[in-house]
């Protein structure tokens, strides 16, 4: 297999792996079990939407695809910060402000 090959390989396994992190995984938050922080429904709760709706919106309203997702604390806030991907190739970051879910 060519070096391109292989890096064009290692970087979609690597989005693949974050994509579905991001759309069906519970990641613990800050080192927790998550336990505490699971809903009904198994996806993780913070405050007021959860990291898998904050995905479906941002990649409805961008019409592109998250590949990384992080969950940060931005002066005593939990904010999910999506990294996506459009088809055109352009990255763009977006941050979602757990408790309103507000886009920014």
């Amino acid at each position: 297999m060519s070096p391109f090959r292989q890096c064009l390989a290692v970087l979609l396994v690597a989005a693949l792996s974050s994509l579905a992190q991001a759309r069906g995984l519970a990641v613990p938050v800050n080192g927790g079990t998550g336990d505490a922080e699971r809903g009904v429904s198994g996806e993780v709760q913070h405050d007021g939407i959860s990291l898998d709706e904050a995905v479906r919106r941002a990649e409805a309203q961008f019409h592109a695809r998250v590949v990384r997702t992080d969950v940060v604390d931005e002066d005593g806030r939990k904010v999910y910060v999506l990294k996506l991907l459009s088809e055109g190739g352009r990255v763009i970051t977006v941050r979602v402000d757990a408790a309103s879910g507000r886009m920014r």
